[in-house]
C-alpha cells in the first residue's frame, strides 16, 4: 500500500475505448483510483454501479474517477456498456500499475485473478490524500465522497 503524503506513481494505461490516460494528465484535479479484481463479478459490479450512481457528485467536485483491473479493453468496454458506467476503466494486463499501487495479490478471488480491492484518493499535485485498503463495495463510493467534503 502507498502511504498518505506519498507521491502516487505515474501510469500510462489504455481505457475501454483505446484512449491512453496518465496520472500526470490529471494535474489540477483530484483522482479516485480504484483497483478491482474482475469485470462483471458481483462485488466489482456493485462497486462500479454505486460509483456510477453518484458520479455527478464526483464531477461537481472536479474529481476524475478511474477503475483499474487486469481485464483487457474489450472486457472493460462490455462491462461499461452493460452497466452504463460513466467513468473510465483502465486496463493493466501486465499488472505493472497494480503492483506499483500495492493492489497485487495472487489468486485474490479465484485462480488467475491478482488484483485486490484497493482505492486511493489523490490530490491535484499527485499526492496520496487517502488510502482505502479495506473496501465495502456497497458503501465505498459514499465513503470517498464524504472524505472529499
Amino acid at each position: 500500500m502507498l502511504n498518505i503524503g506519498q507521491q502516487a506513481p505515474e501510469f500510462h494505461l489504455f481505457d475501454q475505448n483505446g484512449e491512453k490516460h496518465s496520472l500526470s494528465g490529471q494535474k489540477g484535479k483530484k483522482v479516485v483510483l480504484y483497483f478491482y479484481p474482475k469485470d462483471d463479478t458481483p462485488g466489482c459490479t456493485t462497486e462500479a454501479c454505486t460509483i456510477a450512481e453518484i458520479y455527478d457528485e464526483f464531477q461537481d467536485r472536479n474529481v476524475v474517477v478511474f477503475g483499474v483491473s487486469a481485464d483487457d479493453q474489450a472486457s472493460h468496454k462490455a462491462f461499461a456498456e452493460k452497466y452504463h458506467l460513466p467513468f473510465i476503466l483502465l486496463s493493466d494486463p501486465s499488472h505493472e500499475v497494480i503492483k506499483a499501487y500495492g493492489a497485487y495479490e495472487k489468486d485474490v478471488i479465484a485462480p488467475g485473478i491478482h488484483t485486490r480491492r484497493v482505492t486511493y484518493l489523490i490530490d491535484e499535485a499527485g499526492t496520496v490524500m487517502k488510502a482505502y485498503p479495506e473496501v465495502d463495495p456497497a458503501t465505498h463510493a459514499r465513503t470517498i465522497l464524504s472524505d472529499l467534503t
